[in-house]
């Protein structure tokens, strides 16, 4: 009885506050770790925009950078400053006081190696995580940010836009492949010196891959030239994919798909609108729409790509890597 009066008193007080007060309280508050990357001000533009009524607000961020990375050091500043003078969002001094302001963080450090030391304080906070490419800076690094979140019961996640590219969602929502036989990508694969070679850029067509193919990729060989990288993946159900990286032309992105249906091609990307829709469902549900083991065999096959490269494109078994990881 007394615990109903006091649920229709606080019913009562929320009605009476006025219309933008409730609203206000309605919005889920999202923080940005990484204010390095132009992802920061096209999600917060997305997500802010009030026409798309996303019930999400980019409120406050925490700019973070890396010295040493010339895509991170040029820009930080940059992004900072639109952040804050054209989307109102409060910059702080520190993740632990970020966490504090929001229900839920968005990583975009441009840098994967500081990864897990950012997401540390976040998963001790309890605050749904999405991550964005790379996962971190090593495959070790990704089992302990997933190993730290389930310990800690946080929702996690990793995704590039390209697992929604929309080939590969079309072959999903409408079957139009049937059985997926086979899949060959290739998407601009751009180097930086401190990352495993795909990790930087050639993750965005490997994501693809996997989108398609699924887990159950066995082992690894990379053949690499100065201009292209490619690597073939063989699963275990004798199905191959491949993932073909350019760097000459820098350009362009495309699947083909071999179902028992037929054959499927696409080269038209969706940007990123299809990711920050998932994004939001995920801090409005706490769903994770990518299994973590998929996400751990992406990075595994990235990394088994540079342990064949270094053994003159020798066979790099992904399972035996993962538990090497683990140790």
């Amino acid at each position: 009885m007394y615990r109903n009066i006091l649920l229709i008193v606080a019913l009562a007080a929320f009605l009476t506050l006025p219309a933008e007060a409730q609203t206000e309280q309605k919005v889920f508050r999202i923080g940005i770790i990484g204010l390095d990357t132009s992802h920061v001000t096209a999600f917060t533009s997305f997500i802010n925009n009030p026409s798309k009524n996303t019930g999400c607000k980019v409120v406050a961020g925490y700019p973070g950078g890396s010295p040493d990375v010339s895509a991170s050091a040029t820009r930080v500043e940059k992004f900072t400053q639109t952040l804050r003078d054209k989307y109102s969002v409060e910059i702080v001094d520190s993740i632990e006081q970020l966490c504090q302001k929001v229900d839920g963080i968005l990583l975009e450090s441009v840098d994967g190696r500081p990864h897990l030391a950012q997401a540390k304080p976040v998963i001790a906070a309890k605050k749904p995580l999405f991550i964005d490419k790379p996962m971190a800076g090593n495959l070790a690094d990704v089992l302990e940010i997933f190993r730290l979140a389930e310990q800690n019961n946080v929702p996690c996640w990793s995704s590039s836009s390209l697992r929604y590219f929309p080939a590969v969602v079309e072959m999903k929502e409408k079957d139009t492949a049937g059985q997926v036989l086979g899949c060959d990508v290739f998407s601009p694969c751009d180097l930086e010196e401190h990352h495993p070679d795909l990790y930087w850029y050639g993750v965005h067509g490997v994501e693809m891959l996997f989108a398609v193919m699924g887990t159950g990729c066995e082992r690894v060989q990379r053949t690499q030239t100065k201009d292209c990288d490619f690597v073939v993946g063989t699963w275990k159900d004798g199905r191959i994919g491949t993932y073909r990286g350019l760097r000459t032309p820098k350009s362009g992105y495309g699947v083909t798909i071999i179902g028992s249906k037929g054959i499927i091609q696409g080269d038209k990307s969706a940007g990123y609108e299809p990711l920050v829709d998932e994004i939001i469902k995920f801090f409005k549900t706490g769903q994770v729409p990518v299994p973590k083991a998929e996400t751990i065999e992406i990075f595994a096959f990235m990394s088994a790509a540079d342990e064949s490269k270094a053994k003159g494109g020798a066979a790099v078994s992904v399972p035996e890597l993962i538990e090497s990881a683990k140790k």
